[in-house]
C-alpha cells in the first residue's frame, strides 16, 4: 500500500522552497549592481524578496483552493509574514480575496503585524535616542 504523505513532510517542502528563493532574490542585486553591502541594504533586499515570495505563495494557495488541490499550510503563510512578508501577505489577502474570512487566521496575522510594528517602533526609538 502506498503511504500517504504527512503534513510535516509538506511543511518542510514548502519551507525548503520558500526560504532559498527569498535568499536568492535578496542576494541577486548585489551581484549585478554596485550596491553597498551593509545591514540596511541587506535588510531592504530581504524585505523586498520575502514580500514578493509571500505574495506569490498567497496567489498559489488561492489557485490551489479553487482547484481543490493540496493547499499551502497556514504555518508557511504565517511564517513568511513573520519573517518580514507582512505587506506581501496583506496585499495577497486583499488582491486574491484569500484568507480574509477565517477569523483565527486573521487574528494570528494581525498579531504578527502588531509584533513587527512594535519592533520597528522600538528600533526607531533606540536609533533616535543616540
Amino acid at each position: 500500500a502506498r503511504k500517504r504523505s504527512t503534513a510535516p513532510e509538506w511543511l518542510r517542502v514548502y519551507a525548503s522552497i520558500a526560504l532559498p528563493i527569498c535568499l536568492t532574490i535578496a542576494a541577486l542585486p548585489f551581484f549585478f549592481f554596485p550596491i553597498p553591502v551593509n545591514v540596511w541594504t541587506c535588510l531592504g533586499m530581504w524585505l523586498i524578496s520575502v514580500n514578493l515570495v509571500t505574495f506569490v505563495y498567497y496567489a498559489l494557495d488561492k489557485r490551489r483552493a479553487k482547484r481543490g488541490d493540496r493547499r499551502i499550510p497556514e504555518i508557511i503563510l504565517h511564517g513568511l509574514a513573520f519573517l518580514g512578508g507582512s505587506l506581501g501577505a496583506y496585499l495577497g489577502m486583499r488582491m486574491f480575496r484569500h484568507k480574509t474570512v477565517k477569523g483565527s487566521f486573521q487574528i494570528f496575522f494581525w498579531c504578527i503585524v502588531s509584533l513587527q510594528l512594535a519592533l520597528v517602533v522600538a528600533i526607531v526609538i533606540r536609533l533616535t535616542a543616540t
